[in-house]
């Protein structure tokens, strides 16, 4: 069951990084940095932020960010509450990106991952995700 988890995890994970590739021009890193300013206030999050809600390092977010910045999806500023902080906010094209490319990446979702399931089996592996979400989380916290 271990491997088919993960041989799942990895196999989603390819075909929608492909999917966002082709269809938008998007990689699967861009996308949820996109995503996660998209529904930020203002398109704008501090930098160790997007790293918390992406559960990534800062030194794989700045180099992301600097080519993100490069092709004019995001731009970086100082932080006026803290020196040594860096926002990133959206711009119109990273917004325009993200908007492009969400309706094919939420097709592409459900033609691989939840049109396969009935409805009691969605209920169920979404107990068992949060039940295990919840275990993770009391681990961090110990």
């Amino acid at each position: 069951m271990w491997k088919a988890y993960r041989d799942v995890y990895q196999g989603l994970s390819e075909v929608l990084q492909d999917q966002l590739l082709r269809d938008a021009g998007l990689s699967g890193s861009e996308y949820p940095v996109l995503v996660a300013l998209s529904y930020a206030p203002g398109g704008v999050m501090r930098a160790r932020e997007i790293c918390s809600e992406l559960g990534w390092d800062r030194s794989r977010l700045s180099h992301l960010v600097g080519r993100m910045e490069n092709r004019g999806l995001v731009a970086r500023e100082e932080c006026s509450d803290d020196a040594r902080g860096t926002m990133v906010r959206l711009t119109d094209t990273g917004r325009a990106a993200v908007e492009d490319a969400a309706p094919e990446h939420s097709e592409a979702i459900r033609r691989y991952f939840f049109n396969l399931l009935s409805k009691s089996e969605r209920e169920t592996l979404a107990t068992v995700f949060e039940r295990v979400l919840e275990n993770i989380a009391r681990a961090k916290e110990a």
